[in-house]
């Protein structure tokens, strides 16, 4: 049974900070490719960030500088730190995970809201 489970949303101020944890099991986790997915209300699913399997990071531009994907193959969890929160970084946030072999995963979603 493969799991995806995300925490960490919740409401911001503009210009804080937000950590989502995804907790990853019934996958051969070290071998997976791990990222981060957002969807607005009104849009479509957009990437926001990937790790590799050895730990190389690929984030979308609106990410670029102010977000940073990380993950620990020990205890199975990818983490993305979101700093410089914009009212526009409101969406549900998804985490995936994907292989050549096995294909791919998504966890339910966790909410995050920037707003004064």
């Amino acid at each position: 049974q493969v799991q995806l489970v995300e925490s960490g949303g919740g409401l911001v101020q503009p210009g804080g900070s937000l950590r989502l944890s995804c907790a990853a099991s019934g996958i051969i986790f070290r071998i997976y490719v791990m990222g981060w997915y957002r969807q607005a209300p009104g849009k479509q699913r957009e990437l926001v960030a990937t790790i590799s399997s050895g730990g190389s990071p690929s984030y979308a531009d609106s990410a670029k500088g102010r977000f940073t994907i990380s993950r620990d193959n020990v205890k199975n969890t990818v983490y993305l730190q979101m700093n410089s929160l914009k009212p526009e970084d409101t969406a549900v946030y998804y985490c995936s995970a994907r292989s050549t072999m096995y294909g791919s995963n998504w966890g339910q979603g966790t909410q995050v809201t920037v707003s004064s």
